[in-house]
């Protein structure tokens, strides 16, 4: 196994730490969630860089294509779903997660119908965009800061990542409508 799918089942494997530290209060302190958040941005450089260790070394395998998505898409949709009604801080509004959620769902059900097709839809550039703004939009939230300004921040984070959310599916079902007209015949 090579280092950018170690990488990948790294992150895998920090998901559930992840998710018992914004569970529970493990110390019985605010340092959980700092715990939470430290497991969250190094599982979210994980992604970073095992995309470009694949890249620059030719380290592409089969394996990588289907659990890096699916790597990402675990941390994010869990940690989107534990911050809906979190309790502290800036929630986010539940029919939010689930359409980030359903995008998910659609982008990985276009990439299947394309690969039963031969073709590889790579990530695209506003993709790369709405995953970073998803990442930082947690990232702020797990934190949960209390000065004035959070509250304002936090909110236009989740327009920011909302929107994105929507734009990269659009331009993904754009680019990619040929699958579906191939996918009918």
């Amino acid at each position: 196994m090579n280092l950018p799918n170690k990488l990948t089942l790294l992150r895998v494997c920090m998901i559930p730490f992840f998710v018992v530290f914004m569970l529970v209060n493990v110390f019985g302190n605010p340092i959980d969630r700092y715990i939470a958040v430290a497991i969250f941005i190094i599982a979210s450089l994980t992604d970073m860089l095992d995309g470009k260790i694949a890249r620059k070394y030719n380290l592409i395998t089969n394996f990588g294509k289907f659990m890096d998505p699916l790597a990402d898409k675990l941390l994010v949709c869990s940690a989107m779903i534990l911050l809906i009604n979190n309790g502290k801080g800036v929630s986010i509004p539940a029919w939010i997660v689930i359409i980030i959620i359903s995008r998910e769902l659609v982008i990985s059900g276009l990439r299947t119908l394309a690969a039963d097709q031969g073709i590889v839809i790579a990530a695209g550039w506003w993709g790369k965009c709405k995953t970073v703004s998803q990442m930082v939009m947690i990232i702020v939230l797990i934190i949960s800061l209390d000065f004035v300004w959070y509250k304002i921040l936090s909110r236009i984070l989740i327009f920011i990542a909302f929107a994105l959310t929507l734009i990269s599916l659009i331009d993904y079902l754009i680019k990619n409508k040929k699958v579906f007209i191939e996918g009918e015949k």
